[in-house]
């Protein structure tokens, strides 16, 4: 174990609420003002830049000095992704529904608040994740291609027909080092997207098809005025028939 990487220094830096809060702000790869993140994290500007030094002291934070101006963004893509995976493991390993014995009802908890463009869809590994990302995998169950048996996914034949017309073939997915489908949790909607090698190829097809584009350093998806028709309707046709 003497070359096992040391990640206490940054756990301890992620444990306070106030710097995860303004971890949280910067999520979307965009670079925000000091006086911002003490606002979003509810600190004083004093006590703010001393736990963004921290942060920036410990690697996670890179500054941008513009005029007299610090602005402050993840350091890197993978402390993004670190973070997020926290997000993740913290969904898996809370329960998901607190029983409310008095009312005899459940009470969902609450989601991880987050920037809005990072909610509506984002890289998540290397396939989509956010709303857009679990809408989409609620279509492809409601439209018959995929169907789900606890953890595992599986591509139907009407699915595998129809995602070899836009290209997608299940059987060159299947050579991959990598399930073909599987559900992966979505720390922000409470509801599971698409993962595993189909995921990936979905990603890839809504990129080079003009639908998504992702900015520099930023893990959140930039949706185009023809991605929001196209992922919309994707599967959407399908499902439509099916219930006639």
């Amino acid at each position: 174990m003497e070359h096992a990487p040391c990640i206490s220094q940054i756990a301890t830096l992620l444990a306070d609420p106030k710097r995860s809060a303004m971890m949280w702000a910067l999520m979307d790869g965009t670079a925000r003002q000091a006086e911002e993140l003490a606002l979003l994290a509810g600190l004083s500007p004093s006590s703010a830049n001393a736990h963004l030094g921290r942060l920036s002291a410990g690697g996670l934070l890179k500054v941008e000095a513009r005029g007299r101006k610090r602005f402050f963004r993840l350091a890197a893509p993978e402390i993004g992704a670190a973070v997020e995976a926290l997000a993740s493991a913290t969904l898996v390993s809370t329960p998901r529904q607190i029983p409310d014995v008095f009312k005899r009802r459940v009470m969902p908890t609450k989601a991880p608040s987050a920037p809005a463009s990072l909610m509506r869809a984002r890289l998540c590994d290397d396939h989509l994740g956010g709303t857009l990302a679990a809408d989409l995998y609620q279509r492809l169950l409601d439209a018959g291609w995929i169907e789900q048996f606890e953890q595992r996914v599986v591509v139907t034949h009407k699915g595998a027909n129809q995602l070899a017309e836009r290209g997608l073939f299940i059987q060159a997915l299947a050579h991959r080092n990598a399930r073909v489908a599987c559900p992966c949790p979505d720390w922000s909607e409470r509801r599971p997207h698409l993962g595993g090698a189909l995921g990936a190829a979905l990603l890839q097809l809504f990129m080079q098809s003009g639908w998504l584009t992702l900015p520099n350093d930023s893990r959140a998806l930039q949706v185009t005025t023809l991605g929001q028709q196209e992922i919309h309707r994707f599967a959407r046709q399908d499902a439509v028939e099916m219930a006639f």
